[in-house]
């Protein structure tokens, strides 16, 4: 089984672009199934019950959230309807939203489990224990995938290795800059510090560049809309044996739209 893992996805351009990329793989024989991150999904900020159901039949197998979850007005009443979503496990008790999602695939049952950082990042619970809690909602022998959503390359370095045996692949999203770090670690576990971004190519991470150059100038506030023109898609594949629980590979991939 081959997964495709997807950077955060930024806005229309990043959806369209995302919808495309993973259609001609998915037709191709490429992948097999596909866990993206959609925090940035609506306008760059956030996810809505439409737009999660848009992206699954685009080829979306499961999707995972972060700090953006909420970004939406009137997500927390929809996200409990929708099975193929999770929002990140160390968010308060009682926040409405999956913890843990496992889909069936043509080649097996997949799990994920999200969480988001500590450092440099709004408060949430201890992520380091909050995901040990989650695996234990995910049935024995199903390979499972986390979303460490965190800013610091040291917190999501060291989840891998908190985590390495225990699961199939940690990896990390919340920056938009993928990084260079795919490795299989000694327990066997697949890892990358961050997958990357799908959305606009010539963009800050996703955005404008005049209103954010503005506010680094400045230091004058402003509305960081979501940039136009081609986008690329940034994430890794992921290789796993038909009922194993380890992979035997991970490798960083980059779709470039052309224009």
């Amino acid at each position: 089984m081959r997964i495709l893992l997807v950077g955060d996805i930024v806005g229309a351009p990043g959806r369209a672009w995302f919808a495309e990329v993973a259609r001609r793989l998915t037709a191709e024989g490429r992948i097999h199934a596909i866990i993206a991150n959609a925090e940035n999904a609506a306008g760059g900020s956030g996810l809505t019950a439409a737009l999660a159901n848009e992206l699954c039949a685009a080829g979306a197998t499961l999707l995972t959230l972060g700090d953006h979850t909420w970004g939406q007005r009137g997500f927390d009443t929809e996200i409990g309807g929708l099975r193929r979503v999770v929002r990140p496990a160390n968010f308060p008790e009682g926040t409405p939203g999956a913890v843990a999602a496992v889909a069936e695939t043509a080649l097996g049952p997949i799990a994920v489990v999200s969480v988001v950082g500590q450092v440099f990042m709004a408060p949430a619970d201890n992520p380091f224990h909050a995901v040990t809690r989650a695996l234990r909602e995910v049935p024995a022998n199903v390979p499972v995938f986390v979303d460490v959503h965190a800013e610091a390359t040291s917190e999501k370095i060291a989840m891998g290795h908190w985590l390495d045996g225990r699961v199939a692949c940690v990896f990390g999203t919340h920056t938009h800059v993928q990084t260079s770090d795919a490795t299989l670690l000694p327990g066997g576990t697949a890892y990358i510090t961050d997958l990357g971004m799908t959305g606009p190519a010539r963009s800050v991470i996703g955005r404008k560049f005049e209103p954010v150059l503005k506010k680094f100038t400045t230091g004058i506030p402003a509305r960081f809309d979501v940039a136009e023109g081609p986008s690329k898609l940034e994430g890794a594949i992921v290789e796993l044996p038909r009922g194993a629980r380890f992979p035997t590979s991970i490798e960083a991939v980059r779709y470039v739209q052309e224009g």
